[in-house]
């Protein structure tokens, strides 16, 4: 039976140290969006009394809105509805204001929730600041931002496009929580030859952001083809910039290499090869 929480991702799933940076990395057929809901349920449904209970996420996502993660949350256990009354849980809609038509987006409109209106960023980051000030103001503990396929403003924007002005925001963002998670895409076109400026620009924001990750947990599908009991392969690795330690010394990832299936009633499973 898959649990909610792999025993195998478990350690790679708990409170990332202070001022750390997460990236999770996907492909087409290989969605980070069953490890993005093991991260927000290993956050915010932990046992009263570990360090995680006073912890309140930050959450942004650009491909998928409130409803569709607030369903497959309530699969694993998770009311994204009452976290949100209890002040631990805040979400930032990247998708309906920006990118639906008017009609869609109204008939999407699930509240709580901060809706996005404009694509420039300095309405971004000022929208996505105020939603982390507001779950600072309501009381204490240390914020998780969470940023689901920042990457499409890139994809979005045209010529309009400013890896360096994006960077820049993702800072100032970082700069105002406990620690950051964030999920990009990785195909390969879009990495490649680099022909056009959409590939170009997304190739030097993936590898800005994972010069600056402390850990990248990499999605993709079976080297082989398909198979009918694994989805994918999950690669865990230390990023560029590790977090260091109070004495100086580097924390250090434990890296490894596993297979996952995801089920259809949304259960995972993590396995070594071989198992």
């Amino acid at each position: 039976m898959a649990t909610r929480i792999p025993p195998l991702l478990e350690p790679y799933l708990s409170l990332p140290p202070e001022t750390s940076l997460i990236l999770l990395t996907s492909v087409l057929g290989a969605s980070t969006n069953w490890l993005v809901l093991r991260f927000l349920h290993s956050i915010l449904a932990s046992p009263e009394g570990n360090p995680e209970d006073d912890t309140k996420v930050v959450f942004v996502s650009f491909m998928r809105d409130l409803a569709f993660w607030k369903e497959n949350g309530r699969r694993l256990g998770l009311d994204l509805d009452k976290l949100a009354s209890r002040k631990k849980f805040a979400f930032v809609d990247g998708l309906s204001g920006l990118f639906l038509p008017k009609q869609a987006a109204d008939s999407r409109v699930v509240p709580p929730q901060t809706i996005l209106k404009s694509p420039e960023l300095q309405n971004v980051a000022s929208q996505i600041l105020g939603g982390i000030s507001q779950i600072k103001a309501a009381g204490s503990g240390k914020v998780l931002l969470v940023l689901d396929q920042l990457d499409l403003l890139l994809a979005t924007a045209g010529d309009k496009s400013d890896v360096v002005a994006l960077g820049e925001m993702l800072l100032e963002l970082r700069e105002s929580v406990h620690a950051t998670v964030m999920t990009v895409s990785a195909d390969y076109p879009l990495v490649s030859e680099q022909r056009t400026s959409l590939e170009s620009n997304h190739a030097a924001f993936l590898m800005g952001i994972a010069h600056q990750a402390d850990s990248i947990m990499s999605l993709r599908l079976l080297d082989t083809g398909t198979a009918r009991d694994v989805s994918g392969v999950i690669r865990v690795t230390q990023g560029s910039h590790a977090v260091s330690e109070s004495d100086g010394s580097s924390k250090r990832t434990e890296e490894k290499e596993v297979l996952y299936f995801v089920g259809g009633d949304g259960g995972v499973k993590v396995f070594e090869r071989g198992q």
